[in-house]
């Protein structure tokens, strides 16, 4: 098995037969490899790109209950003082506070591909009818818009639903009111070929598929990065603990 392979890099290993199989988002194939980005639901989303790789002689199987989208969040100390849960709400105070203190305008944490996507921040914006002047967006690497909340160097930012930073941080992720965000659920995508040679093959991704919930892969993800376990580790752990291993 290869790790950490790039997306694109996986996607065409697997459409040249150099790998078998890969755990796909459904937002990431709809977007980045169709080019779709049209709202639609997380069933519409699955079943378009499931229509649309058929015809490349890939399978997508059962998708994982987990959602890894894109959300914005603050700490649940500052949103719960704020009284923000939604989108709509962040959006409200950072227009409250342009008009009533702009000495003290709200920052927001954006990573470096969002902030230029076709896709991120501009559409965000117009969905939301939010204005922000350059000094409130602050652009960094993804991993370091966890840290930049939690410190207060900004107010908001753009996080992974389930970074396991979320949990470890203590996070408010705000819930995406308007639905701008597709829905990125984790799916095992297999070439057919493979399928058709191995029996059981799809009985089993699929058992492994339906246990990947939001709230267990936060775990997972903060054994990794908060409490600096191994993925090979983990990964063993919660197998064991489904009686898959």
């Amino acid at each position: 098995p290869k790790r950490n392979i790039a997306t694109t890099i996986g996607r065409n290993a697997l459409l040249n037969k150099q790998i078998d199989m890969v755990w796909e988002y459904t937002g990431t194939s709809l977007i980045i490899f169709n080019h779709i980005n049209q709202p639609m639901s997380s069933q519409q989303a699955y079943e378009t790109v499931k229509k649309l790789d058929a015809r490349l002689g890939l399978v997508w199987l059962n998708p994982a209950p987990m959602n890894n989208t894109y959300a914005f969040a603050m700490t649940r100390e500052r949103a719960e003082k704020e009284g923000i849960s939604t989108m709509s709400q962040l959006v409200a105070k950072i227009e409250q506070v342009r008009k009533t203190d702009p000495e003290h305008n709200w920052r927001l944490g954006l990573d470096l591909e969002f902030s230029g996507r076709s896709d991120g921040m501009k559409p965000l914006q117009k969905t939301y009818n939010l204005t922000l002047d350059r000094p409130q967006i602050r652009q960094m690497d993804p991993g370091l818009v966890y840290n930049a909340i939690r410190d207060g160097f900004v107010d908001a930012g753009l996080i992974y639903t389930t970074d396991g930073r979320v949990k470890g941080f203590d996070m408010k992720v705000l819930e995406d009111d308007k639905h701008f965000f597709p829905s990125y659920n984790v799916t095992p995508v297999v070439r057919q070929d493979v399928l058709a040679s191995h029996p059981g093959l799809d009985t089993a991704l699929n058992q492994l598929s339906a246990q990947i919930t939001d709230e267990a892969i936060t775990e997972l993800n903060k054994r990794v990065d908060i409490d600096h376990q191994s993925p090979e580790t983990v990964a063993r752990d919660f197998l064991k603990s489904k009686n898959m291993l």
